[in-house]
């Protein structure tokens, strides 16, 4: 099953990330996170792993990848990136693991000038779409802010997407072209609320206007917050999880 997570900046899409993934790998389930916002620092640090090696690099970097698939669009030849890849398979520098929970960092900005995220999103959709999964693993797919992961082709390999929505008029304008582009390619959208308090939980929910799509509700907690502040990994035991595991029924 693979989930991909969207949201707008700030709305806490990695601490969700983080709280599903812990709290899937407790359950028994092998847990793949792939990191496919080039600008987050953090999210290893809310999972409590080790940052990888990004995963462009194994393909020789930005410009040598797309080197090689320029030319095997001329010469009609096999892409390097036209393969199917288990999660045993990925070269160990580019996957870290611990407990129950593995994480792959597409790629990142890593200094001025060096060019556009472009080849990080062809990437992680060829990535995303050629790994091949047994039953039982969770694949969690932390996007960028906004919206151009839709345009990128993630959202259409995955079998769910997961929107994290807090108390701003811009997560619910986002939520709105979230729905449209979610029905036009046709895959399930949930959504969760985070960062609430009674008000705000139930301005949202009046606003929301496809209310069975709310599959949970996180209250603004200072400890995750003073998590994320840190740099430290987020509870393992977080009981809003669960009912948002259940509704998804994965």
């Amino acid at each position: 099953m693979k989930i991909v997570i969207c949201g707008k900046g700030g709305s806490g899409k990695s601490t969700i990330i983080a709280l599903l993934a812990r709290y899937y790998a407790k359950a028994g389930r092998r847990v793949l996170v792939i990191d496919t916002d080039e600008s987050n620092a953090g999210l290893h640090r809310l999972l409590g792993i080790e940052a990888p090696k990004d995963l462009m690099e194994f393909f020789g970097g930005k410009k040598s990848m797309m080197a090689a698939l320029r030319d095997s669009r001329e010469n009609n030849t096999r892409s390097p990136l036209d393969v199917a890849m288990a999660i045993e398979n990925i070269p160990g520098l580019y996957i870290a693991k611990k407990d129950g929970i593995s994480l792959v960092a597409i790629g990142k900005i890593h200094q001025a000038g060096e060019g556009c995220a472009c080849p990080m999103g062809v990437l992680a959709k060829q990535f995303i779409s050629g790994l091949t999964l047994p039953a039982n693993d969770i694949v969690l797919i932390d996007t960028e802010a906004g919206i151009e992961h839709f345009g990128r082709g993630i959202d259409k390999v995955c079998n769910v997407i997961l929107m994290v929505i807090d108390p701003s008029f811009e997560s619910l304008h986002l939520a709105q072209a979230v729905s449209e582009m979610a029905g036009s390619i046709e895959v399930p959208l949930y959504y969760v609320l985070n960062k609430t308090d009674e008000k705000t939980s139930l301005a949202l929910q009046n606003a929301i206007h496809d209310k069975t799509r709310i599959i949970g509700d996180l209250r603004q907690d200072p400890n995750l917050l003073a998590a994320g502040l840190e740099g430290k990994a987020v509870p393992e035991d977080y009981p809003v999880t669960a009912n948002i595991v259940k509704s998804l029924n994965v």
